[in-house]
């Protein structure tokens, strides 16, 4: 009975700080104002509500499957779509928040890069594209059950 409890008490503790943690993160966002700057780069500002909307959503719904193994009855194909679709925002949200912070002037001026910026921002993101192709196409490269 003590264990059920103290199980019951963990979920509770658990569920209470993760709700802490996303509406930090939600209100880190919308404090530095990085949906307004993402719609205003692509000249969407007439959207920025559904982006706002689609932001919360895919939040819950992201932790949502992570509580959950849910499983959607669609091919590779569109698997791959939709996580090409997913790359996309990733790389849209931290180049917006790099600009917002103003992350790129202050790089270039602490460490003195004047030029090959792009090359910099590049191989950040081939990177990140190498390290998710690896965890995702090759078997056994992170096993959870070893940790």
């Amino acid at each position: 009975m003590f264990e059920l409890a103290m199980q019951i008490f963990a979920m509770i503790i658990g569920l209470a700080s993760g709700m802490i943690i996303s509406g930090a993160v939600f209100a880190f966002i919308t404090a530095i104002g990085i949906v307004p700057r993402l719609a205003q780069k692509t000249k969407t500002r007439a959207y920025c509500r559904i982006y706002e909307s689609a932001l919360v959503i895919g939040g819950i719904l992201g932790t949502a499957a992570g509580f959950w193994q849910i499983r959607l009855p669609f091919g590779a194909i569109v698997a791959a779509i939709l996580s090409l679709c997913i790359g996309i925002f990733y790389g849209a949200i931290a180049m917006s928040i790099a600009e917002t912070l103003d992350v790129i002037p202050i790089l270039t001026r602490r460490g003195r890069v004047q030029q090959g910026l792009f090359y910099f921002v590049l191989a950040i993101a081939l990177g990140k594209m190498t390290g998710a192709l690896l965890y995702f196409l090759v078997p056994g490269f992170f096993d959870p059950s070893h940790m």
